[in-house]
C-alpha cells in the first residue's frame, strides 16, 4: 500500500451554528482557526477550548465539522455550539462574627450594555455581548449590610482581548439589635476599583496580565472595643498587578490544564515619605490614617484525567502582607482568615477568607489579643472527583479531600512543616440559573492549641466556584 501526502488544506470559510443568544462576533473572536491560515488540529482544539471557557455553551456539545474542498486545497469548518443559561440568581446565608448573614444577588454573565436603550433587547435583559454584569446585598437585618455592583468589558473597544472591569461597594455596620433602632456606633466602609488587563503572547499565550486601582474609606464613630481605633477614618489607596497563566479545559468540570496566578498589592509607603517619627506617636488614628503595606499572592491549580471521567485535582496557595514602617507595623486591615467553608458572609476589615474544611470558620487565624489576625497562611488540596451526571440543565460530581494549612501573625513564626491536616467528602451541584452549589463533610486530625474543639467532624457548605 503506498500513501501520498498532499498539501496542507487552508481554511476558506468558518461557520457557527447553535448560538441562539450569543452574538457571533463573540464566538468568532474566539476562535484560533482564521480564514487563510492552513488547517490545524490543535488551533481547533484551543477554538473549542476558548469557547467552553466562555461558559456559555455546553462544553459536552461543542464540535466541529471541516467540511474539505479537494478541488481547490481548501476546508470550510463549522463550529457547532449549544446555549446554555448561565445568568445566576444567587440567595444564600452564611456565618460570621457570630451572626447569621443573609445574601441575595443576581449576576448576568452574558449582558450587553450596548443594547440598554433598545426596547425590543429586554427578553428579560440585553444580552449577546458576553459582559458580566453583578449586583450583591448582604444584611442580618439591623447590624450589618453591604452592597456591591461590579461590570465586566472582556474585549474593551471589541478588537482585542482587553479585560476592563470596574466595581463599587458600600458596608455599613452597626450596634444596633433590632431593625428601627437608632445607633450612635458604626463603622462604614465605601470604595471601588477600576481594572484593565490582556493576554500575553510570552511566555506563551496562555498568560495573561491584569492591573488595578483600588481605594476604600473606613469611617469609624464611637467604635469603641471593636477595633485598635474608635473614632476617625483610614484609607486605602493600591494597585495591584497580577501574572496568571489558564490553561483548563473547561470551567464546570476540568478535566486537564492547569491555572496558576501570583499577585502583588502595593500602597504608597506614606510612613517612608513623610518623614515622620512614628515610634513617638501614640494616637492609633493618625499611624493609620494612611494604611500602607505590601500584599503578596500565589495560587496553583492542577487537574490530571486519570482514566475515563475520573480527575485529580491538586492545589496550593500561600500569603503574605508585609510592611514598610517596624514602628507602624502590620496593617489592621488586609490579613487572612483560615478554617471552615471560606463563606462566611461577613467581611468588614478586607481581610481575605480563606477555607479549610475539617475546621470551624476562622479558627486557625491566631488569636492576637481580644482579635483575630493572621499576615501570613498556606494551605493545600488534593481532590478525586468523579460526575454523576455533565448535562446542561444540572451537574453534578461526587469528590474525596485531603488538606492542610495554617496561618501565622508575623513571618518570622512560621514553620511550613507546622500544619492542620483533614479528609472527607462531599458533592457538588452546578445549576445554571444558581451556579455551583456544593456540602462536605471533613474531619481535622490535628487539635487547635487556642481551640480545642474547632477539628472535630463536621458539615461545610459551598456556593460558587473557588479559585
Amino acid at each position: 500500500m503506498r500513501i501520498y501526502e498532499g498539501n496542507q488544506a487552508t481554511v476558506n470559510r468558518i461557520f457557527i451554528t447553535g448560538n441562539t443568544k450569543t452574538h457571533e462576533n463573540v464566538i468568532r473572536r474566539e476562535l484560533f482557526s482564521k480564514p487563510g491560515d492552513l488547517f490545524s488540529k490543535t488551533n481547533i482544539t484551543r477554538s473549542i477550548r476558548e469557547l467552553a471557557n466562555l461558559g456559555h455553551f455546553n462544553p459536552e456539545k461543542l464540535d466541529v465539522t471541516p467540511i474539505p474542498n479537494p478541488a481547490d486545497g481548501t476546508v470550510d469548518l463549522t463550529y457547532i455550539v449549544e446555549e446554555k443559561a448561565n445568568d445566576q440568581l444567587e440567595i444564600s446565608g452564611g456565618w460570621g462574627a457570630n451572626m447569621f448573614v443573609g445574601t441575595v444577588g443576581i449576576r448576568f454573565s452574558n449582558f450587553s450594555i450596548g443594547r440598554v436603550f433598545e426596547k425590543k433587547a429586554w427578553r428579560p435583559v440585553p444580552s449577546g455581548d458576553s459582559q458580566t454584569l453583578s449586583l450583591r446585598a448582604q444584611t442580618n437585618g439591623s447590624f450589618y449590610k453591604a452592597f456591591s455592583l461590579t461590570f465586566t468589558e472582556p474585549w474593551l473597544g471589541g478588537r482585542k482581548p482587553t479585560n476592563f472591569s470596574v466595581s463599587l461597594y458600600h458596608t455599613i455596620q452597626n450596634t444596633a439589635s433590632f431593625l428601627y433602632q437608632v445607633s450612635s456606633q458604626s463603622m462604614k466602609v465605601s470604595g471601588g476599583a477600576i481594572g484593565i488587563g490582556t493576554r500575553l503572547k510570552w511566555p506563551d499565550d496562555w498568560f495573561s496580565f491584569y492591573n488595578e486601582v483600588s481605594y476604600q474609606n473606613y469611617s469609624l464613630t464611637d467604635w469603641k472595643g471593636y477595633f485598635i481605633f474608635s473614632d476617625g477614618q483610614s484609607n486605602n489607596l493600591s494597585y495591584k498587578a497580577t501574572l496568571s497563566r489558564n490553561s483548563i479545559d473547561q470551567l464546570i468540570y476540568p478535566r486537564r490544564g492547569s491555572n496558576f496566578s501570583v499577585s502583588v498589592q502595593l500602597t504608597p509607603p506614606y510612613s517612608l515619605i513623610s518623614g515622620k517619627d512614628f515610634s513617638v506617636v501614640t494616637n492609633t488614628n493618625e499611624k493609620y490614617k494612611w494604611i500602607e503595606y505590601h500584599k503578596w499572592s500565589g495560587k496553583a491549580q492542577w487537574y490530571h484525567n486519570l482514566v475515563e471521567n475520573l480527575v485529580l485535582f491538586t492545589g496550593a496557595q500561600f500569603g503574605y502582607l508585609g510592611f514598610y514602617n517596624p514602628d507602624i507595623g502590620y496593617s489592621p486591615f488586609e490579613g487572612f482568615d483560615l478554617g471552615g467553608d471560606g463563606m462566611s458572609g461577613y467581611n468588614l476589615y478586607g481581610r481575605e477568607t480563606i477555607g479549610l474544611r475539617g475546621y470551624n470558620n476562622g479558627s486557625l487565624t491566631p488569636p492576637i489579643g481580644n482579635v483575630r489576625a493572621a499576615n501570613v497562611y498556606n494551605k493545600f488540596t488534593a481532590e478525586l472527583r468523579y460526575p454523576i451526571t455533565l448535562q446542561p440543565q444540572a451537574a453534578i460530581y461526587l469528590l474525596t479531600f485531603l488538606e492542610a494549612g495554617n496561618a501565622w501573625y508575623e513571618f518570622r513564626t512560621v514553620n511550613p512543616f507546622n500544619i492542620h491536616r483533614s479528609a472527607g467528602i462531599g458533592a457538588r451541584l452546578f445549576l445554571p440559573m444558581i451556579g455551583m452549589l456544593g456540602v462536605d463533610w471533613g474531619y481535622g486530625f490535628d487539635q487547635i492549641q487556642h481551640n480545642p474543639n474547632a477539628h472535630k467532624g463536621q458539615f461545610h457548605f459551598q456556593i460558587g466556584m473557588p479559585f
